[in-house]
C-alpha cells in the first residue's frame, strides 16, 4: 500500500473526516495520513483504542512516536493521559492498551538507524517553555535532539502565522481552526510540507493549538526494512 508516498509533495489530509479502517487488533482502528508497506508499514496514523482494547507486546525496531489526542493510552510501564508525548527509540518494546478508550497519533518506521537516544516522555505541561513565534501565545519543546524539532503551540485567535520551512514541517491541529492555502483546517488536519516552501496561514476566532515537527521529513539513513 502507498499513501500520500511522495514528500516531494505538499500533502494536506482533513484526518478527522477520515473513515476508520479495522486494524488487526480488534477495538484499534486506524485514519491513515501516509503509509508505505501493508500492516508492516513506514506510516503516519490517528489510531482509536475502543474501551478495553489492547494489542500484544511488540517490538519497534523502526521506532515509535506517539503524541496522546484523547483518552489514556496504556502500557506496562503506565498511564499516559491527554497530551502526552512519547519516542520510543528503535529497539523498544511494548504492549499498548486503554482500558477507557483513547486515540492517538502514531508514526511507525521514521527514525533514523543511528537514533539511540532513551526514551522521551512529557506529559502534559511539561515540555520546555520556548519563545513563541509572531502570532503565537505559547509555545513548548517536546523533543529537540538538533535533527528534528517538535513542539505544541497555541495560536492567537484571528492570528496570522508565517513560518519558512527549512528542511520539512508537519502539523497536525489538536484544537481550534485556521486556513491555510484558502483551504480551512479544523481538528485533527493534518499538513505536510517539504523543505524549501513556506507555511502561512489566518487563525480562526476560537484560536488554535497545534503539534509541529521540524525536521526531514524522512531521514537519509532512515531505519529500513525488507518490501520497502
Amino acid at each position: 500500500m502507498r499513501l500520500n508516498g511522495d514528500l516531494s509533495v505538499r500533502t494536506r489530509v482533513h484526518g478527522g473526516k477520515l473513515e476508520w479502517v479495522p486494524s488487526p487488533a480488534k477495538g484499534v482502528d486506524r485514519r491513515m495520513l501516509f503509509r508505505i508497506g501493508d500492516e508492516k508499514a513506514r506510516a503516519t496514523s490517528i489510531v482509536r483504542y475502543a474501551p478495553g482494547s489492547s494489542f500484544a507486546r511488540h517490538g519497534h525496531p523502526g521506532g515509535e512516536e506517539f503524541l496522546v489526542l484523547e483518552g489514556i493510552f496504556q502500557d506496562e510501564t503506565g498511564d499516559f493521559p491527554v497530551g502526552t508525548y512519547v519516542r520510543n527509540p528503535p529497539g523498544t518494546a511494548h504492549a499498548p492498551a486503554s482500558a477507557p478508550g483513547c486515540t492517538i497519533l502514531v508514526k511507525l518506521w521514521q527514525f533514523a538507524e543511528d537514533d539511540n537516544g532513551a526514551q522521551v516522555v512529557r506529559r502534559p505541561g511539561e515540555g520546555e517553555a520556548a519563545a513563541p513565534r509572531p502570532g503565537a501565545i505559547s509555545s513548548a519543546i517536546l523533543h529537540d535532539d538538533g535533527r528534528e524539532l517538535v513542539l505544541v503551540e497555541l495560536w492567537d485567535a484571528e492570528g496570522l502565522i508565517a513560518i519558512d520551512v527549512e528542511q520539512g514541517l508537519e502539523l497536525l491541529v489538536l484544537e481550534g481552526d485556521l486556513r491555510e492555502g484558502g483551504e480551512p483546517l479544523d481538528r485533527w488536519s493534518w499538513l505536510r510540507i517539504p523543505a524549501g516552501q513556506r507555511f502561512e496561514a489566518k487563525v480562526g476566532s476560537a484560536g488554535a493549538r497545534v503539534w509541529l515537527k521540524f525536521g526531514p521529513l524522512l531521514h537519509d539513513n532512515v531505519c529500513t526494512f525488507d518490501n520497502l
